[in-house]
């Protein structure tokens, strides 16, 4: 019993000394007053980062004494240093405090004349302060949707992030490959891409479409699907130009035509 009990020790301490030097997944929480969707979660020491979902939840990779740092407009920035027991439980929760921000006095432009010429001289008018120039990290593409956000979260990182004395693996991202979550999250993705491109067409062409191929109009939501279920419509719609989107529509209408043509015979 005592051999047992001294190997039982040695192999907990030799995860635990391996532990320390390889990342592993951590999964969190974070709470604040207010909403919790889309907080930054950055480990400044790997340079790597994580945004929160709906209800605050997110995982990061990370090895004992790096640096999470959580960072939103709405609440204050707060670092937290990984322990040994954040490492060997792999949750945690934060709690932000809200971002208060006390003017003493403010002052609005200077008093205008109403001499055009005259106000324009007198006007400073300065560049808009952005996410920047106040250290907040920020986002200037066009804003992801939530499957676009759950997606990132599943399938971020390397799958092998961190060779050294051992070989760590990004667990995270497995177990989701592994179950299907990645895979079912890329076609949800790939299904709203697809809805968005289908309402741009039925926008732009349906009225030169419909004035040479006459349809019942109760009929053409249904036709628009009826494309965009098209195993080839993302490859010859998107970002392609408008003869060749309507070369495409032309073929279908008649196709949809032909097949209403059977269904009904």
């Amino acid at each position: 019993m005592i051999k047992i009990l001294r190997i039982l020790v040695l192999i907990f301490f030799t995860s635990t000394l391996c532990a320390q030097d390889k990342p592993v997944t951590i999964t969190g929480l974070v709470l604040a007053s207010g909403d919790v969707d889309g907080i930054h979660v950055i480990n400044k020491s790997s340079n790597t980062f994580a945004t929160t979902g709906t209800q605050g939840d997110f995982s990061i990779l990370a090895k004992i004494n790096d640096t999470l740092v959580f960072s939103s407009i709405k609440y204050k920035i707060l670092a937290f240093k990984i322990t040994p027991e954040t490492i060997l439980e792999q949750k945690m929760i934060v709690q932000l405090e809200d971002q208060v921000n006390v003017l003493d006095e403010v002052i609005v432009g200077k008093v205008l004349s109403g001499n055009l010429n005259m106000d324009v001289q007198n006007t400073e008018i300065n560049k808009p302060i952005d996410f920047y120039d106040v250290g907040i990290p920020g986002y200037k593409g066009k804003p992801k949707t939530q499957n676009e956000r759950r997606l990132y979260e599943a399938d971020a990182g390397k799958m092998i992030p961190y060779v050294g004395f051992g070989m760590a693996v990004n667990f995270h991202k497995l177990m989701n490959a592994i179950t299907g979550r990645t895979k079912m999250l890329k076609a949800r993705v790939r299904l709203e891409s697809n809805d968005v491109l289908m309402y741009q067409m039925k926008a732009q062409f349906s009225d030169d479409l419909f004035s040479t191929y006459p349809l019942n109009e109760s009929l053409r939501m249904e036709f628009f699907y009826y494309c965009s279920e098209d195993e080839y419509f993302e490859a010859r719609c998107k970002d392609k130009s408008d003869l060749e989107i309507f070369e495409f529509l032309k073929e279908k209408i008649i196709g949809y035509k032909k097949n209403s043509t059977l269904t009904k015979d």
